[in-house]
This record gives structure tokens, sequence and C-alpha cells, in this order.
């Protein structure tokens, strides 16, 4: 199978001791493609520094609304020089996240609303977070006019609509395959097809079977074995249209596998 990993976190030191044996595991393991996301200035510069070294990585640069404080008008214009680097293909990880409140909630919306500009200003398209914090997301980017995918989907069969009449992406990473996980094997059901993407969130959200140990981009394939099952179709189909959506959204080449 031809797969793409639409979310990663390659640059962060969980993969400092063994980056490149990653890299070419994921590449054995039939990707073609992995965006790799920034979420504060430093890991935005590393992700862009690891994609100027492999043919087959892309990069994403923001600030995580965690690290939201962070985001002041020099480092926003330093984002600006970043994603005009040919390999950068979005803004993000970018969003609000309600559940650890690791930033004041109005600088988590302030440095939401300035990146979105940064993304509509480019003309790139945006990685959103959102953890307990769906109302106020998706009433911001019915304000905007762009488009993006909420990564790792949370918020349940109910707000999928929504989601889909933004135009948006969603992106459904390991826990579709843990054993309680009804309502995310419900929207991973229920999304066209034509607008689903897979992701890993590496190093974090390992799916079954190796839950509980580091996440890594090869581990994508059991993401698009849970999807297939929920959509009762097969792994093939799940990869090749995951991997059109990502190359249609983000406008990678992905490599030769």
């Amino acid at each position: 199978m031809r797969l793409i990993d639409s979310h990663a976190h390659l640059n962060f030191p969980q993969f400092d001791a063994d980056r490149e044996a990653v890299i070419a595991r994921a590449r054995k393991a039939g990707l073609v493609a992995i965006l790799n996301v920034g979420t504060d200035l430093a890991s935005s510069r590393a992700a862009v520094k690891l994609a100027e070294k492999y043919d087959f990585l892309y990069a994403a640069v923001g600030v995580h609304p965690h690290d939201a404080r962070t985001l002041t008008p020099t480092v926003l214009d330093e984002l600006r020089r970043l994603a005009r680097h040919p390999k950068v293909v979005a803004i993000g990880e970018i969003g609000l996240d309600y559940y650890r409140d690791l930033s004041p909630r109005p600088m988590q919306q302030w440095a939401f609303a300035d990146q979105l500009a940064l993304a509509a200003e480019l003309g790139l398209p945006v990685v959103v977070h959102s953890r307990e914090a769906h109302d106020d997301v998706l009433a911001t980017l019915q304000g905007w006019d762009g488009v993006g995918v909420l990564h790792s989907y949370s918020a349940g069969p109910e707000r999928l609509e929504e989601v889909l009449e933004l135009g948006f992406y969603i992106g459904i990473s390991g826990p579709v395959t843990f054993p309680k996980a009804n309502r995310l094997r419900a929207v991973a059901a229920t999304v066209p097809l034509e607008r689903l993407l897979v992701e890993t969130d590496c190093p974090y959200l390992t799916p079954v079977p190796h839950r509980g140990r580091r996440n890594e981009p090869a581990y994508v394939q059991y993401v698009v074995e849970a999807v297939a099952r929920a959509r009762e179709t097969s792994p093939k189909a799940v990869a090749r249209a995951t991997a059109d959506n990502a190359r249609r959204l983000f406008g990678m080449r992905p490599a030769p596998s």
C-alpha cells in the first residue's frame, strides 16, 4: 500500500536516538509522504530542516495552543518566512485546547486567529488542533475563508456535518483502533471517503497492537486497517483515497514507493 501519514512530529526528542531508523522503517512500510508538523518556532524550524533532508517529508509550521503565549509579532514574522519554503505545505499545528489550558484561553484565541490570517495571506491550508474546544474552534473557522484538516478528530459524529460544511477534512489517528472507540469508528465509517485523512500524531496516540509504546509513521497502516473495517472496505481502498486526499489538500508530491 502507498501510505501518507498526514500528521507526525518526527523532530520531537522521543526520536533523537533513532530518527533515521524510524524514517527508514516508514519507507519500508510503504509511506510515500509524511507531513511533519511544528508546534512552536523551534520545532517548526526543525521540521523544515528535516524536510530538506528527505524528499518524502514535508513540513507544517505553527504554534500549538499550548504554546500560544509565545506567539509574539517577531515569532509570527519568522513563521511567515519559514512558510515560504517550498517544502512547507501548511500552517499548523494551530487551534484551541481547553482540556489542558496550558496557555490562557484569550491568548489561545488570539494566536489561532493570527495564524489563520497568516495562512490566508500565504494561501496555505491549516492543521487544526481542537480538544474540548469544539464550539469555539468551529465558530472561528466559520468566519475564515480557507481549507484544512481537524487533526485527530475528537468532536464525535454529532459535529461532523458542521466540519464538512466548512470544507474541512477529518484526520483519523490511532485511537480508532482502541477497543472502546466506537464513536470514533462511527465517524470513520461516515466521513465521505474524499474528505478523510489518516495520521499517527507520533510519538503519541499509538495504535493497537503497539499501544503503550512510542508511535511512529510506519504504524499508520493500523489506522488504515481500522478505518477499512469500520467502512467495510479494503485497506488498499482507504490507503489510496487518503493518500490522494493528502496530496490534494497539501499539494505534496509523493515519492515513488
